[in-house]
């Protein structure tokens, strides 16, 4: 197989993905057919009767799927897309090197689309990424611009019956917004005309690391959007003398916010945006909670403005932005008057912005947590541990089940127990139980009027279901 294949060699060449179903390679899938390119793919998930619905929509909309066995690779023609990690004892990966297939990482293959459009922004950061990147898109499409959007969530605004998917918007080529992972060092890839970096802090990589790639990506970038209420973005921001900087706490940031304006509901914050530059106030009507957004939506109008936008239609667009599946998504409320509310959240800044939102309201919290991998669980544990611990009070409760595991190789030494004897240590509480339906019955059997249950958790698309089915049990 060859690794690594030039931009003028790709060029409606047909794609196959492995994993075609997953939150990253499904909106590439979408983007590079709209692009031209025969799409065909395999998923584990396809093969174990997981989200059938998922898959129907793609064979239904020209995406040939075949069983992860190999028998889909039949041409070294097709190149490869799969991620790094990926086996090379994974059937496809194998057949594809028994032809000389080319094969290409989502990141390559992603940085190859976008940094081939005139016009790009992309989003950094460990936290927010898909938020941002979706109000960006829709203050661009409010704008009647045409983005080209690549986004690890479904923006409920883009979504349709024809397109239920759409964590993906295939537009024009030449303008194309995307976030970028740093998980993998992929961030080096991109060459955007605008970079927005919207925070560091622990996830994949140590804080020493994440510093280097963070940085090198603000001064790849033709102008930098920073946060500059986030002490390492801050500094970072030096490396870049064309930036607009936005921040909720810093008031001499470009784009601000008066303190006293935020005005804080269960569904929806208010807040008086202050652009620095001009000296001109617009009132922000966001339809989503939590500080968190607040800062998202800042992030978003920097972005935009850095693009030429003004900030009065960035605000009036985001009075409409619908948000994203799975971030404080609200599934329902019970007869009795019990929330369910699905989320994303699977590190620490993630789930403490999701905490302390549902703890600016009254009612008592049952936080359930589903680890998104042995390997997160092991970098990661003690720091999530604490944040349940500090973010809850004594009334909440948080239900841990074992982490979500597909198969393959990986070390499982370190479990959910020490998450929550981790957390007991540190006067939280919290139970661990092994099986995510045995937690369901227990979460039914805790849940009181008021309360509002909490379902996170990132990498198994079957949460969103599990959320749904939390809410069956309580009617």
């Amino acid at each position: 197989m060859n690794d690594g294949i030039d931009a003028g060699s790709l060029a409606r060449r047909p794609l196959f993905f492995c994993g075609i179903g997953g939150s990253g390679m499904l909106p590439l899938a979408q983007i590079a057919k709209g692009r031209g390119h025969p799409v065909a793919g395999s998923d584990r998930s396809r093969d174990q009767g997981r989200t059938p619905e998922k898959f129907a929509w793609l064979a239904g909309h020209g995406f040939d799927l075949f069983p992860q066995d190999g028998s889909g690779i039949a041409s070294s023609e097709q190149v490869l897309i799969a991620s790094a990690a990926i086996e090379d004892t994974v059937p496809e990966v194998a057949r594809a090197r028994e032809l000389g297939c080319e094969r290409m990482s989502r990141a390559e293959l992603l940085s190859e689309l976008f940094n081939a459009a005139e016009y790009s922004i992309a989003v950094a950061g460990t936290s927010g990424k898909s938020t941002v990147t979706g109000m960006i898109a829709w203050i661009l499409h409010e704008g009647r611009h045409d983005p080209t959007v690549m986004n690890g969530a479904v923006m409920k605004n883009f979504a349709q019956d024809e397109n239920p998917f759409a964590s993906a918007r295939v537009g024009a080529a030449g303008l194309f917004v995307s976030e970028v992972d740093e998980s993998d060092g992929s961030i080096a890839l991109y060459r955007p005309t605008i970079g927005v970096l919207l925070n560091v802090s622990l996830d994949h990589k140590s804080i020493e690391e994440l510093r280097v790639l963070f940085g090198n990506f603000l001064t790849t970038s033709a102008r930098g959007v920073v946060n500059t209420d986030d002490e390492e973005t801050r500094f970072l921001a030096e490396k870049v003398p064309d930036r607009v900087t936005f921040g909720l706490r810093d008031a001499e940031a470009d784009i601000t916010v008066e303190p006293d304006s935020i005005d804080q509901s269960a569904f929806g914050i208010r807040a008086a945006v202050i652009d620095n530059r001009s000296r001109e106030v617009f009132p922000l009507i966001l339809p989503m909670p939590g500080l968190h957004n607040l800062s998202n939506a800042l992030a978003a109008i920097a972005a935009a403005s850095a693009a030429g936008i003004d900030v009065r239609r960035s605000v009036y667009a985001l009075r409409s932005f619908e948000g994203l599946a799975r971030r404080f998504d609200v599934v329902g409320t019970s007869e009795s008057g019990i929330t369910v509310i699905d989320d994303f959240g699977h590190n620490p800044e993630k789930c403490a912005a999701t905490l302390r939102t549902l703890k600016a309201t009254p009612g008592r919290v049952i936080a359930f947590f589903q680890p998104h991998g042995f390997g997160p669980l092991k970098q990661m544990g003690a720091e999530l541990a604490q944040t349940f611990a500090r973010e809850l009070d004594e009334e909440d409760v948080t239900i841990m089940c074992d982490p979500v595991y597909f198969g393959g190789t990986v070390d499982r030494s370190v479990g959910t127990e020490r998450i929550v004897a981790l957390i007991e240590e540190a006067g939280g509480t919290a139970e661990h139980i092994a099986q995510r339906e045995d937690c369901g019955r227990r979460i039914a059997d805790l849940a009181r009027p008021g309360d509002r249950i909490v379902i996170m958790g990132a990498r198994d698309d079957t949460l969103s279901t599990f959320a749904r089915d939390v809410l069956g049990r309580l009617s």
